[in-house]
């Protein structure tokens, strides 16, 4: 152990617990040095709590991201066919309120209208089944190279680059989020480093408190188009990294102009209805979540679930251009589903972003004959 650099390293710390914010350059060095594991685990820990409790800026989360993306991110660079522009959509995790899969489901939808959707995720830490439990458990290689991963969502619309890999993030990121059990910088900073870099988002944060922060990250770091949200449920204080079906969302949108807008919305504004959050909580029996996420997709779930998905794809296709509204989004992610379109995009995902695609396409099988 390096004595007078943990000495050092703990004077960052004693400043953020005086409040005290770091400049971009300090944050991007203390990041760097947690990547390399120059530091003790408890003062590692110490660090992002602090950080945390004090409240994160964003120069601080870029500085944290631009670590991350320098040090321990595989690139790429992708060959789509030009038009619609490349977007991701993600969540922070760490969300008060445990949904099931619904950004997943929102993207293959989006992935089936042409956008190509180039998502990065990770396994549950916090929740029953992350983003990558679930892609794999429909037969997607989740373990494959990123160049696997960039040639699905050429070819597919749609790859996950999987965040705790060691194929996208080689040196230290899975160590570090195995270990963390709250929400941290890190969770903001990890999920912006997208090997690929699309330069439009949906991203949904675990508080309100972040969508500033976090919006105006993206646009530090080059995102040209972006909408930060948090879901909230009515008559509770928790909240989602999702759109919610549930309750209010607020948002900060980032437009092609550069400027941020902030406001929000409630499922009458589409007229949707409004659902009991139960309805959208994961199985209690998670085995079972991998069905009732391909009856969604073949058209045969309805009432929360597929609402909440369509309104999470409607987000994609209003950031994307795809639709100049969230309204037309609605419904034109709804006749997505209606018309099968998106079981024939996870088909192509599993096909695509696969080692052995056979084995993948016969897990897919498999689940689908457990469907009435």
């Amino acid at each position: 152990m390096d004595l007078v650099r943990n000495r050092q390293f703990g004077t960052l710390i004693t400043r953020l617990i005086q409040k005290s914010h770091l400049t971009r350059e300090e944050s991007r060095d203390a990041f760097r040095q947690i990547l390399n594991n120059e530091i003790t685990d408890m003062q590692q820990g110490a660090f992002l709590a602090a950080l945390n409790a004090k409240g994160e800026t964003a120069e601080e989360v870029a500085g944290a991201w631009e670590a991350i993306y320098e040090m321990d991110t595989i690139r790429v660079q992708l060959n789509t066919n030009g038009g619609v522009p490349v977007v991701e959509n993600s969540g922070t995790g760490m969300d008060s309120f445990k949904t099931f899969n619904i950004s997943t489901a929102a993207s293959l939808i989006a992935s089936s209208a042409g956008i190509p959707m180039a998502r990065h995720g990770a396994r549950a830490i916090t929740s029953k089944c992350g983003t990558v439990d679930m892609a794999e458990s429909l037969g997607v290689d989740v373990e494959c190279s990123a160049d696997i991963v960039a040639k699905s969502i050429e070819t597919a619309n749609i790859g996950l680059f999987n965040g705790m890999s060691p194929q996208i993030h080689p040196m230290a990121l899975g160590r570090i989020l195995s270990q963390i059990f709250f929400g941290s910088t890190l969770n903001i900073a990890a999920s912006l480093a997208n090997p690929a870099m699309p330069r439009r988002a949906v991203r949904g944060v675990y508080s309100k408190d972040m969508l500033l922060p976090v919006v105006n990250v993206m646009k530090a770091i080059g995102f040209e188009r972006a909408l930060v949200l948090h879901g909230g449920i009515d008559g509770s204080d928790k909240g989602m990294d999702e759109a919610s079906v549930c309750g209010t969302t607020w948002c900060a949108e980032l437009k092609n102009d550069g400027s941020i807008e902030e406001y929000e919305f409630a499922p009458k504004s589409f007229k949707m209805d409004l659902h009991d959050c139960s309805a959208i909580a994961p199985d209690k029996n998670i085995a079972e979540e991998p069905r009732r996420f391909l009856s969604l997709i073949k058209g045969k779930e309805h009432g929360a679930r597929r609402d909440a998905a369509v309104l999470n794809a409607a987000l994609i296709y209003y950031v994307a251009g795809s639709e100049t509204t969230i309204e037309s989004g609605i419904e034109a992610a709804s006749k997505a589903i209606e018309y099968g379109r998106v079981e024939g995009a996870l088909e192509a995902w599993v096909k695509n972003q696969n080692r052995e695609p056979e084995k993948g396409l016969a897990k897919l099988d498999r689940v689908s004959t457990m469907i009435n």
